[in-house]
């Protein structure tokens, strides 16, 4: 290959600077060496890259040409070696994040897009899980970074950032028979509908692991996904709790109704929470990642 990871760097530098002396000291060369360098690549390529009869060498039509890869290229190798860098320096080779899936509405992508920003190479991998399951996966060094809502107690294993807060509020489909019932009579419903009320859960697959709190009804359906859980509410099969900021368009939309009751609010305000598991080091994506959740938290 004619292109190397130095000459391609000599090459851009001589376009950008326009001579072979001015290239030199912007790579801290002598002239002669940066000639010799693109002869031998002129002798590679059989091209002419520089035309020489001018005072100062200028490009040809062939340098032109082969200009946006070399800067292509030359990115490529910036990124590459910026990436063994910060590799050295403790960045994962991969960062996963476990996400409960009503908090897929809220604003987190803001902080992987500054993180991409830093580190273009780091792969990145979003799981969708029910809390008690991106728990256990962070806790089993499944996912290095756990985005949940705040956890009934603590956890010795975790240490977390609070990033945000969101409302849980009672949902349900607005053709659902209680609510017409309700209707009917020109009431309101009571807690007393949320426990006789078949209710939809978003709940771990374990069927031992349930968050007490956000359990009413004596009847329940599970599921771990938030849309099938939608899906459910808004087919009239039961009622739900779900974000506010998830269920927002729904509402807006008709699909949904925000339970009215005569007795209570409707709503739980819960912290959301960045998690990270005490037991292993957080890698510099992840402290990057965290970093810029709180940031936006302050900013918000």
């Amino acid at each position: 290959m004619a292109f190397s990871s130095d000459n391609v760097l000599v090459f851009l530098a001589v376009l950008d600077h326009g001579s072979f002396s001015a290239a030199a000291r912007a790579l801290s060369r002598v002239p002669s060496a940066v000639s010799m360098a693109i002869a031998h690549l002129e002798a590679e390529l059989q091209l002419n890259l520089f035309d020489r009869s001018g005072r100062e060498p200028q490009p040809t039509e062939s340098a032109r040409a082969l200009e946006p890869q070399a800067r292509l290229l030359a990115a490529q190798l910036q990124q590459l070696n910026g990436q063994a860098l910060a590799l050295t320096q403790g960045l994962e080779q991969r960062l996963s994040i476990a996400i409960a899936p009503e908090l897929l509405a809220s604003r987190w992508t803001a902080a992987l897009a500054e993180l991409a920003q830093a580190h273009p190479l780091l792969e990145v991998e979003v799981l969708a899980a029910p809390q008690e399951d991106a728990l256990a996966l962070l806790h089993t060094g499944r996912a290095q970074l756990a985005l949940v809502f705040e956890r009934p107690s603590l956890d010795g294993r975790e240490g977390f950032q609070e990033v945000g807060s969101d409302t849980l509020i009672a949902v349900m489909a607005p053709d659902h028979p209680v609510l017409v019932a309700a209707r009917a009579q020109a009431a309101s419903l009571s807690e007393e509908h949320l426990k006789t009320t078949r209710q939809i859960v978003v709940a771990s697959r374990d069927l031992g692991q349930t968050d007490a709190r956000f359990v009413y009804a004596r009847h329940i359906w599970r599921t771990d996904n938030h849309l099938a859980a939608l899906g459910l509410i808004e087919a009239g099969l039961g009622w739900g709790w779900q974000p506010r900021s998830l269920v927002a368009p729904r509402i807006e939309a008709g699909r949904l109704v925000e339970m009215p009751f005569s007795n209570l609010s409707n709503g739980l305000r819960l912290w959301v929470d960045v998690v990270w598991s005490k037991q292993r080091p957080m890698g510099l994506g992840a402290q990057l990642f965290v970093q810029a959740m709180d940031r936006q938290m302050a900013a918000d």
